[in-house]
């Protein structure tokens, strides 16, 4: 195999470094400097590899989706029908990984950005529209055109919104006890479309 340059080693520990300083701090009230000396490198080092700050946080926050889209997938590996399909999706979005503090830090912070950077708007954007088609493509085997399309937006609306309480430490609970919750909603809905496809049937 060949050997990995120290170029891309270095600046997965940026990116690493990066998500640790930003958590740490709850905020983008960090610098350069600081995020190198946890990754070992110098800040002149830093600033070559990315440019500036801005870059380095939106290259964290493609490795955060990443990892998360690789989640996804090895939960859907064993899932079978549509609706393990949906537990494995909403699972993967509180993996013990993903929950971790820095993470849910790093994600609200996101979000801000999102409103004034547009390369962060951009991968957020990315991130909404494949959760929310993931969501949909199974939803539509359970409940009809409409219904999976209004279930989906509130799953990723529930999932963000209980991110925004964990990082914001607003009753916070751990992952199984969140995981419920949107589970829970998911169950109601569901049951909620079959009683009304029972009463459509019954009427006709």
């Amino acid at each position: 195999m060949p050997k990995l340059g120290m170029e891309p080693i270095r600046k997965a520990a940026l990116v690493k470094a990066a998500i640790a300083e930003i958590g740490a701090a709850r905020s983008l009230d960090v610098t350069v400097s600081k995020i190198a000396k946890r990754a070992g490198v110098s800040s002149g080092l830093a600033h070559h590899y990315f440019g500036s700050k801005e870059q380095i946080f939106l290259a964290a926050m493609r490795h955060i989706q990443t990892l998360f889209r690789d989640r996804v997938r090895s939960e859907l590996r064993a899932a079978e029908t549509p609706r393990q399909r949906l537990n494995a999706i909403i699972a993967a979005s509180f993996d013990e990984d993903e929950f971790a503090p820095e993470v849910i830090s790093a994600w609200l912070i996101f979000y801000v950005q999102a409103q004034n950077s547009k390369g962060a708007r951009r991968l957020l954007l990315v991130y909404t529209h494949r959760m929310h088609s993931n969501l949909v493509f199974n939803l539509r085997q359970l409940t009809n055109e409409a219904n999976a399309h209004l279930i989906a937006n509130a799953l990723g609306a529930l999932i963000d919104g209980l991110y925004i309480r964990q990082a914001l430490q607003e009753n916070p609970l751990d992952r199984f006890q969140t995981m419920g919750l949107v589970w829970d909603y998911l169950e109601l809905k569901l049951a909620q479309s079959d009683q009304q496809q029972n009463n459509r049937q019954n009427a006709q």
